[in-house]
């Protein structure tokens, strides 16, 4: 079983981001297996607690957690041109204290979302500027920027339009692509 975390950059209660996540953790073929990972609780990256030894809990919990997965998905919507601090913060963590990044070698994938007409553009380009730097191949095409996300869901937070639906079921394909080549 292949698992795959879903990390999703908005802690708001009825986030779009997290619907659009939870409509793409169900297209994923049999075989693999989706969790979200909460990254809400971890305290802001602070160096002095791995350079004094007096690692926090919530910081080696999730480290371990993320150890276990064999590729990560994001799903952010975009604040002020970038990614949610949230996210960046679980990145931080993750990938610290040098020379342990848990974050190198995982295949990944990004999908920014936005109520607005450029679907997280700023925040998905920033995000793969980042996952670079850890080391993470990323699925390039087809990028995955999901404008006027509102009216994509219905009242249930299921996307409703059906060529949105093909659209991430083929970008879930594709990530899958990815991992198995990364697998092998």
């Amino acid at each position: 079983m292949t698992k795959i975390g879903i990390l999703v950059g908005s802690l708001r209660k009825e986030s779009f981001s997290e619907k659009i996540a939870t409509n793409v953790a169900a297209l994923f073929p049999e075989g693999y297996e989706t969790e979200f990972v909460e990254i809400g609780n971890l305290p802001f990256y602070n160096q002095d607690f791995d350079d004094k030894d007096n690692v926090l809990t919530e910081y080696t919990s999730f480290r371990n957690t993320i150890k276990e997965f064999d590729a990560i998905l994001f799903v952010t919507p975009e604040y002020n041109r970038s990614v949610p601090a949230v996210l960046s913060n679980a990145l931080d963590i993750g990938s610290r204290p040098y020379g342990a990044n848990i974050w190198s070698g995982k295949p990944a994938a990004i999908i920014s979302q936005s109520p607005g007409n450029l679907g997280g553009f700023g925040a998905n380009h920033h995000l793969r500027q980042i996952l670079i730097a850890l080391n993470m191949p990323l699925v390039q095409q087809p990028e995955a920027y999901i404008s006027n996300v509102v009216a994509l869901l219905d009242e249930n937070g299921k996307v409703k339009n059906e060529g949105t639906v093909e659209f991430l079921q083929s970008f879930v394909y594709t990530f899958v692509d990815l991992i198995k080549k990364y697998q092998a």
